[in-house]
């Protein structure tokens, strides 16, 4: 008696199959994901530049551009500082994965339809 080994080529297709069907399942899942991770990495980047940028005014009574090694962003992450004066300064930041660019505002530089300190995206 001869015993059958392996898969024959119907299974084979059929798994194939399946796992096309996960697959593009799981790649669109997997693009919003990483979206979302670069979002909320500007969004910490621009908290944290809040934090620095309130230590260096309790030193010298006004906002800078410049915080040298007192604030460094996240790798992709770009932050540039608009306009500080001793009365408040605004912030973007973008990533070079993502076309969103999130902003932040402190004291008189507003940005309308934002709330003071809480930084939006779009």
């Amino acid at each position: 008696m001869r015993t059958s080994r392996g898969f024959t080529l119907i299974e084979l297709l059929i798994v194939v199959v399946i796992i096309g069907i996960l697959a593009s399942i799981a790649i669109p899942k997997f693009a919003t994901t990483k979206e979302k991770a670069i979002i909320t990495s500007m969004k910490s980047d621009l908290r944290n530049l809040v934090t620095a940028e309130e230590s260096y005014f309790a030193d010298n009574v006004s906002y800078t551009s410049n915080l040298g090694t007192s604030f460094s962003s996240s790798a992709g992450v770009t932050v540039t500082i608009n306009g500080p004066t001793g009365k408040g300064w605004s912030a973007s930041a973008s990533h070079a994965s993502s076309t969103k660019t999130c902003t932040i505002w402190v004291g008189e530089n507003i940005i309308a339809g934002t709330s003071e300190g809480a930084p939006t995206c779009n």
